[in-house]
């Protein structure tokens, strides 16, 4: 019998701490409105808690899941964190994750390919089931904690990051859910954008600290038309090996970081706004999380049916993309 990864129940989690645009125009001495609320359309972001940490937000957003499932921790045979935000630098935040959670029948393990990594987990995931009998019920868990690598003052990082998590449960099926998946990468931006101090290359010291070197930082430049120019070649890719065409999918959920690249990338597409989603207004740019976090408030508001297809589409630093396809 042929086995089929399908999406059985989806979860999010934000923190309750809401810090909104003027709140960081008060902090920066300008006003960001029209470039983070004009541009990006961030007005408003998440902030963990003192007592809230990347695992504790991954454990909320897979309660939610399970529930949404019908199924219970003990239930799950593998445990996938997304992120680039972990709560340590070994052992894997995936550990804490089960331990919290109560998933002692789970093996565990992160994936690390920065805002494409929630994608890639799902990936990994579907490939599990369709090629080992023993995963019956596998979650993806996508945390975001950027927050916690933030300088406050900088204006071109610490307006846009914000704090959350999103998380699905696969099910093996005999009816077909995972159709197909395509994932790039081009490692020649592996120094553009991210956390540079705290590895093993250059770990922490007070120079390095001192420098900012901890904290999420902006290298360089990346040339603003890549997430435009590499959607539609990933999504044409994968429809071309489905047999179908653009105005075959139902919807399609983006990485949440420029609302004008997903209104690009739509009307490239051919494809009504309504047939996407976006939630960087109210909940700031999370990163891997974001797309699980998306694809949940549009789950619960019924407007993914049974029978839907159904694209996810992610971007990364370093940098990494990738897209799957769902029959839901």
């Amino acid at each position: 019998m042929k086995r089929f990864a399908r999406i059985i129940g989806t979860g999010h989690y934000a923190p309750q701490r809401i810090m909104k645009n003027a709140e960081f125009s008060a902090i920066l001495g300008e006003d960001i409105e029209e470039f983070v609320g004009g541009k990006l359309n961030i007005f408003e972001r998440r902030i963990m808690a003192e007592d809230e940490s990347p695992a504790t937000m991954a454990v909320q957003a897979a309660q939610s899941a399970l529930e949404a499932a019908g199924i219970k921790a003990e239930d799950l045979d593998l445990l996938i964190v997304a992120t680039d935000t972990p709560e340590t630098i070994s052992p894997a935040t995936s550990s804490k994750v089960q331990h919290l959670l109560g998933a002692r029948n789970a093996g565990t393990f992160d994936v690390n390919c920065a805002c494409a990594a929630f994608v890639t987990g799902v990936d990994i995931a579907a490939k599990y089931i369709g090629s080992d009998e023993q995963y019956e019920h596998i979650l993806v868990v996508a945390t975001y904690g950027m927050t916690r690598f933030l300088d406050f003052h900088d204006r071109y990082t610490a307006t846009i990051f914000a704090d959350g998590a999103g998380a699905v449960i696969l099910q093996a099926q005999e009816k077909p859910g995972f159709l197909a998946s395509k994932l790039i990468a081009d490692g020649s931006y592996h120094d553009y954008m991210g956390i540079y101090a705290g590895g093993a290359q250059n770990p922490i010291t007070p120079e390095r600290m001192e420098r900012g070197e901890h904290q999420v930082r902006f290298v360089k430049k990346f040339p603003e038309d890549t997430n435009s120019i590499h959607w539609p070649v990933l999504i044409r890719d994968i429809l071309g090996r489905i047999g179908k065409v653009e105005s075959d999918i139902d919807f399609v959920l983006f990485t949440q970081i420029n609302i004008g690249t997903i209104q690009e990338v739509m009307k490239e597409l051919g494809l009504p706004w309504e047939k996407t989603h976006t939630i960087m207004d109210h909940y700031g740019y999370t990163g891997s999380a974001c797309i699980p976090m998306a694809l949940d408030e549009v789950m619960r508001a019924n407007r993914i049916q049974d029978g839907d297809l159904v694209l996810l589409v992610g971007s990364g630093g370093g940098y990494a993309m990738g897209a799957i396809a769902f029959n839901w």
